[in-house]
């Protein structure tokens, strides 16, 4: 730890997917404006396409908040894509302890360089999900803190995988359990949660393998949590307080602090690191001005994530929903997002191109909190990642859930029974339910109140971000009693 009035220095390392990097990002601004330096460290794939999409000067500007890389052991490539989760999974958990180790040596080594400006690592926060940095911290000596960048019924979900192997509920016997009924099966032994079906739990527990290596990634992760020295969610309590409590009563240091970009508004107008941005794709900020076109609560929002990606008969499926809704809607359609070798649409009926081209607007990629909070938008069609539910109920938007893997379906079904702002449409896309959900959420005495418990969520999470709210009490008792800043 810091000691002698020397600068606290935070090592922030997240795991190397878009919705982690963003998160984690926000907490380490979060930690800067507390008074710490910060080294975040980014793998040097995603830190070359950080660079391509906001500009080679684009994390220049503070001594202070400083940029490193470290390979990730995959085969170097060239594409602007999402790597392939598995093999980045376990690459992660095999390969890369080393040049970390050989990181933060290299940040001691230059801290006690003469007159040096670099105070020596007092701690280090990593992705829940990097668990080979509680190694690292037991061999430098330096306490470790993971940040789960995930709802509490998201880490609760995995952290259950090593109770439902022992159980016999996974592995599956074979492939016909996932259509038999047995997924249907309610778990109604995990602390703080009710209703829940295995099917509503993080998609891994579905296997059939019986020594699936991402299932045991994910076990490994969440059950070495518990010898860090404390736990961050990205959460407030008042959304998720049963679980927060089953935690507490789980875990000795549990800190709900978010929703996070909430927390820096409040830092707003002595942001200096406003400059910083999240995405690792080029933002196209036109479509806000397209949006500026529309009326009030006229657009449907529809963007899966960085990771998921549609088949061709999804894809047409969602399309015909959307345009037969006659409503206007915002697409975001990444250039991986299709499972089809033609990126630019001619697979696609020229009809329902033509028709998407009258009623909506397709961009690669946007800076989705404006969208969110712009005045024009009242739903959104989402995979239920978790930063993007966060930042609807920020927002006070409803959703549509089209879930896909990971802790998606958690998500949703807390979206849509415990926090009543939303439905789901299944994986098995049909443009007559799609249409159907959309106008219901549009103008529908559902959507209507829907619109209003979003609205209240909203306000909630507002109240847990003021300077007397839970989010920021936490925040506050996290510096000051874990990582010992007065």
């Amino acid at each position: 730890m810091a000691m002698n009035g020397e600068r606290p220095h935070v090592v922030c390392i997240p795991f190397p997917l878009q919705s982690h990097i963003k998160a984690m990002l926000k907490l380490a601004k979060l930690l800067h404006h507390k008074g710490f330096y910060i080294t975040f460290v980014n793998t040097e794939y995603n830190h070359k396409r950080y660079l391509k999409a906001r500009g080679p000067n684009s994390l220049d500007g503070l001594p202070d908040f400083r940029f490193e890389t470290i390979p990730d052991g995959l085969p170097p490539t060239d594409a602007d894509a999402t790597q392939d989760i598995p093999s980045l999974c376990q690459s992660m958990r095999r390969n890369v302890l080393a040049p970390f180790l050989s990181l933060v040596s290299k940040l001691n080594d230059s801290a006690t360089a003469f007159a040096s400006d670099v105070p020596p690592v007092s701690c280090i926060i990593p992705d829940g999900f990097l668990c080979f940095t509680i190694a690292a911290g037991e061999e430098l000596g330096i306490p470790v803190v993971v940040f789960f960048t995930l709802s509490a019924c998201g880490f609760m979900g995995f952290y259950q995988f090593h109770n439902l192997l022992e159980k016999g509920f996974t592995p599956l016997k074979d492939a016909s359990y996932l259509t038999n009924g047995y997924l249907d099966t309610v778990i109604d032994w995990i602390p703080g949660m009710k209703d829940i079906r295995l099917k509503d739990l993080p998609s891994i527990v579905q296997t059939t393998e019986s020594n699936d290596e991402n299932f045991e990634f994910c076990m490994e992760a969440t059950q070495r949590s518990s010898k860090a020295s404390t736990i961050i969610l990205h959460t407030f309590d008042a959304l998720e307080q049963d679980l927060l409590n089953a935690l507490t009563s789980m875990f000795p240091f549990v800190y709900s602090i978010g929703p996070l970009q909430l927390l820096l508004n409040e830092l707003s107008k002595k942001d200096d690191l406003e400059f910083i941005g999240y995405n690792l794709w080029k933002e196209e900020s036109e479509c806000l001005k397209w949006l500026d076109s529309k009326e009030p609560g006229s657009v449907v929002y529809v963007n899966f994530g960085s990771i998921a990606s549609l088949t061709q008969k999804q894809w047409e499926e969602l399309g015909w929903g959307l345009v037969n809704s006659q409503h206007n809607f915002l697409w975001i359609i990444r250039h991986d997002l299709v499972m089809v070798d033609e990126p630019d649409f001619s697979f696609l009926p020229p009809e329902l191109v033509g028709e998407i081209k009258v009623r909506g607007l397709t961009v690669a990629w946007c800076p989705q909190e404006e969208v969110l909070n712009h005045r024009s938008i009242q739903v959104f069609v989402t995979h239920c990642g978790w930063n993007s539910t966060i930042e609807s109920l920020s927002a006070g938007v409803p959703m549509i859930c089209l879930p896909f893997l990971g802790d998606q379906p958690m998500n949703c079904k807390c979206i849509c029974t415990e926090w009543a702002v939303g439905m789901e449409i299944g994986v098995d896309v049909k443009r007559d339910e799609v249409e159907k959900v959309v106008r219901e959420l549009m103008g529908g005495e559902n959507g209507k109140k829907m619109k209003e418990k979003a609205m209240e969520w909203k306000r909630l999470a507002e109240k847990a971000t003021r300077s007397d709210g839970s989010s920021t009490l936490n925040l506050n008792m996290l510096v000051k009693k874990v990582l010992r800043v007065n």
